[in-house]
């Protein structure tokens, strides 16, 4: 499947919270929720326009992952830049439809490959212990595993840890 890495538009919003309330259980499994409030659309709105506030400021960027028809297929971030440490922090979603088909991968190689225009040379990366596929698109892009903490925490039923992951340019 041909997929695009395109940077968040206004014009997005609309599709965007579709596709979150469209796989909302499905995200809730692998990560914690972001909470019931971001599932109002006005809230989701004023999210969204912070999200291209930051991504004005240089300050994170913001890309939905779509195929060649212009759907959303997940989206992908880079966030808490750190320009004085050419450091970012990726995170990355692809709708439930969507997985097992190498979507994340391609697109986190398609990030990786642009990077010279944001100046990144360092990016760390977070996941749960549970979410190998995750755990599996990192390595394959590079990433390595630097730690698994040592605090536990509960999410739905489950006894989890973070990961922690890092590439270097």
């Amino acid at each position: 499947m041909d997929i695009t890495l395109e940077e968040l538009q206004q014009h997005d919003a609309i599709k965007l919270y579709e596709f979150e309330l469209e796989n909302r259980s499905y995200f809730e499994e692998m990560v914690p929720s972001r909470g019931e409030d971001y599932y109002h659309l006005e809230v989701f709105k004023i999210r969204h326009e912070a999200l291209l506030e930051e991504q004005i400021k240089g300050q994170s960027y913001y890309y939905l992952i779509k195929n060649q028809d212009g759907l959303i297929l997940g989206r992908m971030n880079l966030v808490d830049i750190d320009k004085s440490r050419n450091l970012g922090y990726i995170g990355y979603r692809v709708g439930e439809t969507y997985t097992g088909k190498g979507i994340a991968n391609k697109a986190l190689k398609l990030l990786l490959s642009n990077l010279n225009k944001q100046e990144i040379k360092q990016i760390l990366a977070k996941t749960t212990t549970n979410n190998i596929p995750s755990q599996k698109v990192l390595t394959k892009n590079g990433f390595n595993h630097i730690s698994t903490s040592d605090e536990e925490f509960e999410m739905n039923g489950n006894s989890l840890k973070f990961v922690y992951y890092k590439w270097t340019m």
